[in-house]
């Protein structure tokens, strides 16, 4: 391997470590909901606010970040928020109230904009023929977090139950969420130093004028004889948006007519990805396990299922990204996506709710179990009625805080099914679109307003994430979950539709290229 090749490969592993760290953030706070909850004293949209909050943070850090990646550099913008997700992390661990936890989540959502920031970034350093492969370098560091987080939170929680005298004086028992939040720490301090090692993008250099110092840190990225054709393409680009380099000048740039393809490919991708409501998935793992009537344990550890399956196809996506292209693997993925959730909501809409004497008689946790007998034998269609009939045998708090035990004594369903078909949707999310709209936005914007268009279009993104984290307990308790799982069926099979109609194919296309590729043709007179 050339020395170029490894530097490529070095900082776009390290500007990626910041997808570990988001994965670990995200992540974490899956096994937390129940501890939080009980804390807490939350409602459903309290819960939803306390996880959806860093998406929240996430779109106000998205207003300033194509200020800040323009003004300050890509490097500098993604060390702060290196350091925020540090402040976050201990914040969270540390809350003494709600407030303060929500405060400090929302905190970290400041720093989820380093994924758009990172993915700027290496667009900027990777030589075309790699920057696919290198792009999704993030979304394989974010599903290696979510492992991570799924594995701590497990081997965490296996410790708060062992009564291991280290464990009691250590008050990982009685603070087992602190813990699980705590963890990230030492994640995001490492990922703040190793940020001193990597260059300024050789774009912004060139956009502040720094001609030298851009050709300089090309030679450490690509063949010495082919900077000064690297640099003269960024220089043509810049011209197509005149003297006119400020902000505003590049967010009117992306309505204008000829990035009209462009701008439609990026919002349909920007809504599809998170609608597919991965991020319900993954950051309510433990709880989407429990619907399936596994007990709390058995939700933890088949949660490390998803961060396996994550990291194995992810990888499979980083290998075929530049081989199979973008739009095959874009169209095929959603297909998959949907189909798979079709599976899930085939298995809980067949799915039948009942006890029996002898699951009453074993609901020992339960105060009062003896209440339950009314509902003996009594048959409910779905997880929607037997929460209802569970609220008004037992009322809204003692329902609320049994639910696990008793879906898992009540349910009557294909689990093996529904358990294929969950795993299904994370390896077709994790191998084609979750890491291609990463790589497609490194692509299909030019250099003139890439740093204003990549986070507008995350901006979207990060709005329809954190409405569906938001709102996902709600669904799942008014909706049911077989329920939420169509519609968020529903919303891909529409997006499908519209990248089939407009999606290009990028592969390996410079920037300029893929400009050309996707304007508008030109009416014949």
């Amino acid at each position: 391997m050339t020395d170029h090749k490894k530097n490529a490969y070095k900082y776009a592993t390290i500007v990626a470590m910041g997808g570990f760290v988001f994965g670990i953030d995200a992540a974490l706070i899956s096994g937390t909901t129940n501890y939080l909850t009980e804390e807490f004293a939350l409602n459903e949209l309290q819960l939803g606010a306390a996880v959806g909050a860093a998406a929240w943070g996430v779109l106000l850090a998205l207003v300033f970040v194509g200020y800040a990646v323009n003004k300050i550099g890509r490097k500098r913008a993604l060390q702060i928020s290196a350091a925020v997700y540090l402040i976050s992390a201990l914040g969270s661990a540390f809350a003494p109230n709600y407030w303060i936890f929500l405060s400090a989540r929302f905190l970290g959502g400041l720093a989820f904009s380093s994924i758009s920031m990172a993915s700027m970034y290496i667009g900027e350093i990777a030589p075309p023929k790699w920057r696919g492969k290198l792009v999704s370098m993030i979304q394989i560091n974010i599903v290696v977090g979510l492992s991570a987080a799924y594995f701590i939170n497990y081997m965490i929680q296996n410790w708060a139950n062992s009564g291991a005298e280290w464990v009691i004086t250590l008050g990982i028992d009685t603070n087992t969420w602190r813990w699980m939040l705590g963890s990230e720490i030492i994640f995001a301090l490492l990922w703040l130093i190793l940020l001193m090692f990597i260059p300024h993008s050789p774009v912004w250099l060139v956009l502040q004028e720094r001609i030298e110092e851009a050709k300089e840190t090309l030679k450490r990225v690509i063949s010495e004889n082919e900077v000064e054709t690297h640099i003269v393409e960024m220089k043509e680009s810049l011209q197509t948006m005149g003297a006119d380099h400020s902000d505003w000048a590049q967010f009117k740039e992306i309505f204008n007519r000829p990035m009209r393809i462009t701008f439609i490919i990026a919002a349909t991708l920007a809504i599809v990805q998170q609608s597919t409501g991965i991020n319900a998935i993954l950051f309510y793992a433990p709880t989407v396990f429990e619907q399936l009537g596994m007990g709390t344990d058995a939700a933890f550890s088949q949660a490390i299922w998803i961060g396996v399956i994550s990291v194995i196809f992810t990888v499979l996506g980083l290998l075929l990204v530049d081989k199979i292209g973008r739009r095959p693997m874009v169209l095929g993925g959603l297909l998959w996506i949907i189909i798979s959730l079709g599976i899930c909501f085939y298995g809980f809409h067949n799915a039948t709710y009942s006890l029996s004497k002898e699951n009453v008689v074993e609901l020992t946790e339960v105060s009062g179990a003896e209440r339950l007998n009314i509902l003996i034998d009594t048959s409910y269609d779905s997880d929607i009625d037997f929460k209802e009939a569970l609220m008004e045998t037992l009322g809204e708090e003692e329902a609320k805080k049994h639910s696990s035990a008793l879906i898992q004594k009540a349910a009557n369903l294909n689990g093996l099914l529904i358990l294929i078909g969950i795993l299904s949707f994370i390896a077709a999310f994790q191998s084609t679109i979750g890491p291609v709209m990463w790589v497609l936005f490194s692509e299909i914007f030019p250099i003139s307003n890439r740093g204003i268009a990549i986070p507008v279009f995350v901006f979207l993104t990060s709005i329809t994430s954190s409405l569906i984290q938001t709102f996902f307990p709600w669904q799942l308790e008014n909706l049911g979950i077989g329920s939420t799982l169509l519609f968020y069926a529903s919303t891909v099979a529409i997006g499908l539709v519209i990248l089939f109609i407009y999606l290009k194919e990028t592969k390996n296309m410079t920037i300029e290229e893929v400009q050309l590729a996707l304007a508008p043709k030109k009416k014949s007179e």
